[in-house]
């Protein structure tokens, strides 16, 4: 459980960092990266096996790189959710949701080093 909460405080950070480092999102306080968080964790967890389910033939016919079209669409769509985050287009999603991808990796990897069971 600590380290389900821990991942989500830092995935909350992540998006903070995501909108500095990147001009095309915005979040506009902490609780509402801890709130976007949990519904881009909510998100990826349900809708996003339907859609790469859906989109298989594109998906290998473009070698995989479309799953980074679906990740763009999950990071815009919770962005029209949320008022806390917003992101100006959809390239800004794109490269919003490559930059939050990578600092979820990180963070994985550092909880899994650090929570060994």
């Amino acid at each position: 459980m600590v380290k389900i909460l821990v991942r989500w405080l830092l995935l909350a950070a992540a998006l903070l960092l995501v909108a500095h480092l990147y001009s095309g999102v915005s979040v506009t306080s902490f609780t509402s990266a801890m709130i976007a968080a949990l519904v881009l964790g909510l998100l990826n967890a349900l809708l996003r096996p339907l859609l790469v389910l859906l989109t298989l033939p594109v998906t290998v016919l473009t070698l995989g790189l479309f799953l980074f079209v679906i990740n763009a669409l999950m990071f815009y769509f919770a962005a029209s959710l949320l008022p806390g985050l917003a992101v100006t287009s959809f390239g800004a999603a794109l490269i919003g949701s490559l930059i939050y991808s990578l600092c979820g990796m990180v963070i994985d990897a550092a909880l899994e080093r650090l929570f060994k069971s």
